[in-house]
């Protein structure tokens, strides 16, 4: 048994380096708990969304790559058609014939969008459809002087937003209910056409007065001027 005083020495220097753990007292259970519960919650932060922002990505892709969470706007059913959009500025280029129509996206899911625009009583010219992260599109065509209505039309699986009449019928005023998807728009004229109009009426004022001229000269000569008798002279006092 030579061997048992070296295997218990071994035994106790084992023994000596193994780490040993206490058991946590209630107390120290309730202060972790209480330093748990302390701690404030982390405020709640807003994605990076904006419904007017052109090219703008979906809210929940901005959840998934964001690091950390964030907060999207609430959204109506997906089986629902979506809201109707909210039309934005509209700048018109007279002298290109066009305008950039900007809008801001519905609370509602969107697949697609696209334009009405009608000129008067005419038949509705349909525009091609855009994805749901577009905010803007040209207007092209638009004739010089003219008045149109111009309306924006979101669509999902359920359906289409609605829209008024054809023509524009129930739009409010000169622009249209506020914060509606439609709007009426004026081109005005050219500036070249302004300044040919304004030739013209003045080469027209032109000849009108030459010929009134020559009419009168031509009837003076052929009738001959009319001569106020000469009035004798008036005597002295």
């Amino acid at each position: 048994m030579l061997g048992s005083p070296c295997l218990l020495w071994l035994l106790a220097v084992t023994s000596s380096l193994v780490p040993r753990t206490w058991p946590l007292a209630p107390q120290d259970l309730t202060e972790e708990e209480e330093d748990e519960t302390s701690r404030p919650p982390l405020p709640a932060v807003l994605c990076d969304y904006d419904s007017c922002r052109h090219l703008q990505v979906p809210c929940k892709e901005l959840q998934r790559a964001g690091p950390g969470a964030c907060l999207c706007p609430g959204l109506s059913s997906p089986a629902q058609p979506p809201a109707p959009p909210r039309l934005g500025e509209v700048h018109v280029v007279a002298e290109a014939g066009s305008a950039l129509v900007r809008w801001c996206a519905p609370p509602s899911p969107v697949h697609q969008y696209w334009l009405l625009l009608w000129e008067g009583g005419g038949a509705t010219q349909k525009g091609p459809p855009l994805n749901a992260t577009v905010r803007r599109a040209e207007l092209k065509g638009l004739k010089p002087g003219g008045t149109y209505v111009v309306c924006v039309v979101a669509a999902n699986g359920a359906g289409e937003s609605s829209v008024p009449g054809a023509g524009g019928e129930g739009l409010e005023g000169v622009g249209g209910p506020a914060f509606g998807p439609c709007g009426r728009l004026a081109v005005p004229p050219r500036p070249v056409t302004l300044v040919h109009t304004a030739v013209g009426v003045g080469t027209v004022l032109a000849l009108l007065t030459c010929s009134a001229l020559v009419w009168h000269f031509c009837l003076r000569e052929r009738w001959g001027c009319p001569h106020r008798p000469a009035s004798p002279p008036r005597a002295g006092l």
